[in-house]
């Protein structure tokens, strides 16, 4: 059973923020693309690139992370712009590189800013909507976000979404596609020194008896018979020299 959306308060000063520009009035910080306004074949790819941009935030367009059936189907007028932000945000690239690296917190932080263009009002409203994901799943989680009202008022079925709102932050497109936990599991770069067929990792503690296991042992012996002979025939030789002086 899937839980209401919990409640909360905004209690930061960004709720009182001015948006950077309105559905109906084109600024130039940011620049607002609107289907009605794509009447040329550029005109369209350069809002399919910004609509790629804000979702999948990457400064390129990716061969691999683009949808060609969804950019035909917007290109044809056969779906709207909200439509194509939604297939966008539902594809397995985007599951893939920004849903599987992330926890509900952060994919909540992560969406808010792409599909709504703001930041979450406080952890309140994080909690809230981390409910909504673990509960009814990812796909009805961007459904609420795109098909809420806050989305209708903001972007319409029309308008690419953008940052609207901004603080003291840096911009959106500066956040990191997972988070310091999603990072640490990483593998980390080790200093490695190889001895014969045995290589000490500076990174973990040292290993006796694996260090034993790694050596071999007929050269090793061939080794310290080779110095007692040299030993010996240095003691022979110094012997020597004694008796004749």
């Amino acid at each position: 059973m899937s839980l209401p959306l919990l409640e909360y308060k905004p209690t930061t000063q960004n709720q009182r923020v001015s948006s950077f520009g309105t559905a109906d009035q084109n600024e130039d910080s940011p620049y607002v693309y609107r289907l009605e306004d794509a009447t040329t074949p550029d005109d369209r790819e350069a809002l399919i690139r910004a609509a790629y941009r804000q979702v999948f935030n990457e400064q390129e367009m990716l061969q691999f992370n683009r949808q060609v059936t969804l950019e035909t189907q917007l290109k044809n007028r056969s779906i709207s712009v909200r439509d194509f932000v939604r297939g966008l945000a539902k594809s397995e690239r985007f599951y893939r590189l920004v849903v599987e690296p992330n926890n509900n917190y952060r994919l909540v932080e992560m969406c808010l800013k792409r599909l709504l263009g703001r930041a979450p009002y406080n952890r309140e409203e994080e909690i809230a909507w981390s409910v909504q994901i673990a509960t009814k799943g990812w796909h009805q989680f961007v459904d609420a976000l795109i098909d809420s009202e806050e989305y209708t008022r903001n972007f319409g079925d029309t308008v690419v979404p953008y940052q609207r709102k901004r603080l003291s932050d840096r911009p959106f497109s500066f956040t990191p596609r997972y988070g310091a936990d999603y990072r640490d599991k990483l593998p980390q770069p080790r200093a490695y020194v190889p001895v014969g067929r045995f290589t000490l990792d500076f990174d973990k503690p040292f290993n006796t008896a694996q260090f034993l296991k790694g050596i071999n042992w007929g050269r090793v012996s061939g080794v310290l018979l080779l110095l007692f002979l040299l030993c010996a025939i240095t003691l022979l030789a110094s012997s020597l020299t004694g008796a004749i002086g």
